[in-house]
């Protein structure tokens, strides 16, 4: 039975990644035209979120999203969310109709099709690099003047260890959206993990949880407050994570 079981789930995982490669792959002219410049990004975006709900409802995943406050759509946010799957980014986009720019680790622009335009629409960032980290800060800082939204996962990847509800969190995203004013926007994923971790022989389709909860101001906050902002959001998210019961 565990062997049959592995087949399916294998046979599975290749059908997610093929899936994410054939919309892409039929909307390649129009997906280049609209990321060749940052000025298209709007439209971009709202294909984007087409994609990824053609890739998690056909999947078989079946997002719930809850709301703890609606997101203005004529404001600038700092989306924040836990990473504990590839989903993550899929979820990210159901949830969200503000456009944002994601901020991510280069290696998925090595991912065939997806890693293209993840590269050109995407701010990429080497964590083993000093120079790398204030390239994607500057380059950060300049979509948030031009008024879009960024998106950063803070605990600067997905754990290895896969007992850890929430990992720490990192400073980027707090200290730019105290450059900015703007607000940070927590979201809790529930159940991604379950359903598609990177153990590769495990998850499978069903309902997938996200909440988005009350954004944090930062209007009058300092760099010196950095720290509390950062502990207070995980704080949040944490604490939103743990009372909720576990999906089947």
């Amino acid at each position: 039975m565990q062997l049959l079981r592995n087949i399916l789930i294998l046979l599975w995982r290749i059908w997610f990644y093929i899936l994410m490669g054939i919309p892409i792959l039929i909307m390649f002219p129009l997906l280049l035209v609209l990321s060749s410049t940052e000025k298209l990004y709007p439209q971009f975006f709202v294909v984007a979120r087409f994609w990824a709900k053609i890739v998690l409802y056909g999947s078989g995943f079946i997002p719930r999203v809850t709301k703890e406050e609606s997101v203005d759509r004529k404001k600038s946010y700092m989306f924040v969310a836990n990473h504990a799957s590839m989903t993550d980014i899929m979820l990210m986009l159901y949830c969200v109709k503000n456009p944002f720019v994601f901020v991510g680790k280069k290696e998925l622009a090595k991912i065939p099709v997806f890693g293209f335009f993840y590269k050109r629409t995407c701010i990429l960032v080497d964590r083993n690099s000093q120079r790398s980290r204030k390239e994607v800060f500057d380059r950060a800082q300049a979509r948030l003047h031009d008024g879009t939204s960024i998106c950063i996962f803070p605990e600067g990847g997905v754990p290895d260890d896969e007992s850890i509800v929430l990992d720490q969190f990192k400073d980027g995203a707090f200290r730019l959206a105290i450059d900015h004013q703007i607000p940070i926007l927590p979201l809790a994923f529930f159940d991604n993990k379950k359903r598609f971790s990177y153990t590769f022989f495990s998850g499978g389709p069903g309902i997938m949880r996200a909440r988005i909860l009350k954004a944090i101001p930062t209007k009058g906050l300092t760099q010196e407050q950095k720290k509390e902002l950062r502990e207070q959001t995980r704080d949040t998210i944490l604490s939103t994570l743990e009372s909720e019961p576990r999906n089947s």
